[in-house]
């Protein structure tokens, strides 16, 4: 699994645009993949906040991670234009039978997979050697192009999962 992100982002986008992240509960076919990246490509196209066009940009990572951008430099997005947003994303979720919404399964890269925990199982996960402080996590809490690039895929110890587990950065 290649983890290097920033070669597929966008590069004529603010370091600030607002960022979106849905995981979904288990990975999408090729077939999934290819239908979600041509909906995401359709909506980001004519994404309009109170008529006027948002600078939108949407991707499927990993086969499993929805990652929804706006660069909000030229058109800012109104709760409207979110609110779209979210109904896109909840299609998917009844069209493909996953969840999307579920933020206490928390995506950690194991054995070069996404593979997920509930956040009520990360402890004994971290106790029996499933996961290591330096295994990457997704922290998902990302809000900004910037965020995403520098702190979304990081390892365990260093997100803000490890006060709560009581691990120190290294």
């Amino acid at each position: 699994m290649n983890t290097d992100i920033k070669h597929i982002l966008p590069d004529n986008f603010s370091p600030e645009s607002r960022v979106w992240i849905y995981q979904s509960n288990r990975p999408f076919s090729a077939q999934e993949s290819a239908e979600i990246e041509e909906q995401l490509h359709q909506f980001t196209a004519q994404w309009n906040s109170h008529g006027t066009p948002v600078k939108g940009w949407g991707r499927l990572l990993f086969d499993q991670v929805i990652v929804l951008m706006a660069d909000e430099a030229e058109a800012g997005v109104s709760g409207c234009s979110t609110d779209s947003s979210v109904r896109i994303i909840k299609s998917m979720e009844r069209q493909y039978n996953v969840n999307l919404f579920d933020r206490l399964a928390l995506g950690f890269v194991v054995k070069d997979k996404l593979q997920l925990l509930p956040l009520a199982q990360v402890s004994y996960a971290l106790e029996k050697g499933y996961i290591t402080p330096d295994t990457l996590y997704l922290n998902n809490t990302v809000q900004t192009k910037g965020e995403l690039e520098a702190r979304w895929l990081t390892p365990l110890k260093n997100s803000w999962l490890a006060g709560k587990l009581g691990l120190q950065a290294v």
